[in-house]
């Protein structure tokens, strides 16, 4: 997950360390997109300075270490500016592992198979959706988190209805589902099959 330009825009504000960046990122966030890897953080901070986006400085503590402060620099803003500018295409296109599941399940011909499938997802993506909805009604998120939360309840949403063209589609016409059973093999199994 790239989070450079997150870090950049939280830099935007002033300068700032690691654990305020961490804090700063899964408060603005919000819970639905899970916690920032301190690790990660400073992974990610160590690459945004050697592309001159930020610059870092030590800061005397005076009981614990010294503490490194991040700042963006004019590149580091300008780099923000440009990636806000752009539009942002999927990162990883159409694969879901979900699809890859129906189409395993479609291939056993069984409609037994795909039923079973599609209600373990269904039930899944409601409890998803049901705790969506419990995460966008606490008003200690601001209006940001709830847009986030929005989004995510609009593609559980979105999913729901894959799985009822799913359903229809693979069992809602018998013959289709015959049709995409795997085929049987036409060639003879290699030598180490047929010894066994």
């Amino acid at each position: 997950m790239p989070i450079q330009h997150a870090v950049l825009a939280l830099l935007r504000d002033g300068p700032s360390h690691g654990y305020e960046l961490k804090n700063a990122f899964e408060q603005a966030v919000g819970p639905q997109w899970g916690a920032l890897n301190i690790g990660h953080l400073y992974q990610v901070l160590e690459r945004l300075s050697r592309d001159g986006f930020v610059n870092s400085s030590r800061v005397a503590q005076s009981i614990k270490p010294d503490r490194v402060v991040y700042e963006m620099t004019p590149a580091g803003a300008s780099e923000l500016d440009t990636w806000m500018a752009a539009p942002t295409p999927r990162t990883s296109g159409f694969r879901d592992d979900f699809f890859l599941k129906v189409m395993a399940a479609a291939r056993t011909g069984s409609a037994s198979i795909v039923g079973d499938v599609i209600a373990t997802q269904r039930l899944h993506l409601l409890r998803e959706l049901r705790n969506l909805e419990q995460l966008r009604r606490d008003p200690a998120h601001d209006v940001v988190v709830k847009l986030l939360l929005a989004a995510a309840a609009r593609h559980v949403t979105a999913d729901l209805s894959f799985l009822d063209d799913t359903e229809t589609a693979l069992l809602g016409d018998s013959g289709a589902l015959a049709a995409l059973r795997s085929p049987a093999r036409t060639t003879s199994p290699p030598a180490h099959e047929q010894a066994a």
